[in-house]
């Protein structure tokens, strides 16, 4: 890429790493909330979480549609509709009343997010060649991982002191910033879109037929499945630690969702320093390196006898998450270049199916064993993703 270029990318994965900050405080904003909300409702722990698996299901069934979309269209400017209707759908929270109104918005919400990661790392992968993507998609993912934070942040902060209103507002505010930013930046790109011998079909029949060219790709099949798992294993019990540091060591929910910040905090780190950390360790030390991390961090997390282990196990879970799933992201972008919008969509809908499954199925597990059982489990889980995911990348390499 020339310098210009080079300039023009640098400015739109800017704009697009501030959507992506939208999304992650969106997307994490409820999860301090749950005990609010069950007081505020008078309904169980595992009811009121609905708020949270609302948007994650949504969020991965709107990858059926969008992923094809972008290729379609032009990934920048689907990205930049998708601003518009999350500003909206984040008012939308902000207004609701009741219980079932806030799942509607919050699942609406969802849907309307659900091009905005996945479309923006596919249009990094058109525009960045493959031995540069990682740290580029670093980059573009500080935004989401300050994002996860501020979303825990808020949270805690809105049952204690402001409200579960304000943070939807603000919310909104930054969608509107960030649908300002890409439409100015997509001017300096040509739209990319999809050969025209391949639009010539049915949209749904063009849909199934991305989808399927993707999924005949033994490998795109274990990256999907190692996303799900991954998901999964550390949503479902990340969703949880605000509850779990607030009840075991008996904090304010905004403590407990400050503590909860530190993951964020060791995703920054990671992304700071991602181009050193790939060339030091490459694709198979981040994944193994990463699972043994989540395990003793997650551990230290549910058996935390205080917030002076709490929040360092926090930040080395964060750490050891983006190592682990900056890689995944990585091969996601590569799975099917053709039809990268698709793939990468796919990627996301496993991803989010996999939080989906993971919280409603940790809501139900912590009726029986408790935070801590949950947390745990998760630990062990996401660790043995980790060395599966390894061992067939390297019986991958073995083979080619």
């Amino acid at each position: 890429m020339s310098t210009q270029s080079e300039k023009a990318v640098s400015r739109a994965v800017l704009a697009l790493a501030l959507a992506a900050f939208g999304s992650g405080t969106s997307q994490r904003v409820m999860d301090a909330m749950l005990p609010g909300l069950a007081g505020e409702f008078g309904q169980p722990l595992a009811a009121v979480a609905a708020v949270v698996t609302a948007f994650t299901l949504a969020y991965a069934t709107g990858q059926l549609l969008f992923g094809p979309v972008g290729d379609r269209h032009g990934k920048l400017l689907v990205v930049g509709w998708s601003c518009v209707g999350c500003s909206v759908g984040a008012l939308g929270c902000a207004m609701a009343s009741g219980l079932p109104a806030l799942v509607l918005a919050r699942a609406a919400a969802g849907l309307v997010a659900a091009p905005l990661v996945p479309l923006a790392m596919a249009w990094i992968g058109d525009v960045v060649p493959y031995e540069r993507r990682q740290p580029v998609l670093a980059r573009f993912l500080i935004g989401q991982i300050l994002g996860v934070s501020a979303g825990q942040l808020l949270g805690g902060l809105a049952v204690d002191h402001i409200g579960r209103r304000l943070p939807f507002i603000a919310i909104a505010t930054v969608f509107a910033l960030s649908a300002i930013a890409l439409m100015r930046a997509r001017r300096h790109f040509p739209a990319q879109t999809v050969p025209a011998a391949r639009m010539e079909a049915h949209p749904l029949r063009h849909l199934l037929s991305e989808f399927a060219a993707v999924l005949g790709t033994r490998w795109a099949r274990v990256v999907l499945l190692a996303v799900f798992l991954e998901g999964a294993a550390v949503f479902g019990a990340l969703a949880f630690f605000a509850t779990h540091l607030h009840q075991r060591l008996g904090i304010s929910l905004t403590a407990a969702g400050a503590s909860v910040m530190g993951f964020g905090a060791g995703g920054l780190v990671f992304a700071l320093g991602a181009p050193g950390l790939v060339r030091r360790l490459g694709e198979r030390g981040l994944v193994l390196g990463g699972g043994a991390l989540m395990l003793l961090a997650m551990t230290g997390v549910a058996l935390a006898p205080g917030v002076w282990l709490a929040v360092p196990a926090c930040f080395a879970m964060g750490v050891g998450f983006y190592m682990f799933h900056n890689t995944l992201q990585t091969n996601a972008t590569q799975m099917a270049p053709a039809r990268r919008g698709a793939a990468v969509a796919l990627f996301a809908l496993a991803y989010f199916g996999g939080q989906t499954a993971g919280v409603a199925l940790s809501g139900l597990a912590s009726m029986y064993m408790g935070t801590e059982g949950v947390i745990l489990f998760a630990a062990a889980a996401v660790a043995l993703v980790a060395r599966g995911f390894v061992t067939a990348r390297d019986a991958r390499l073995a083979s080619a």
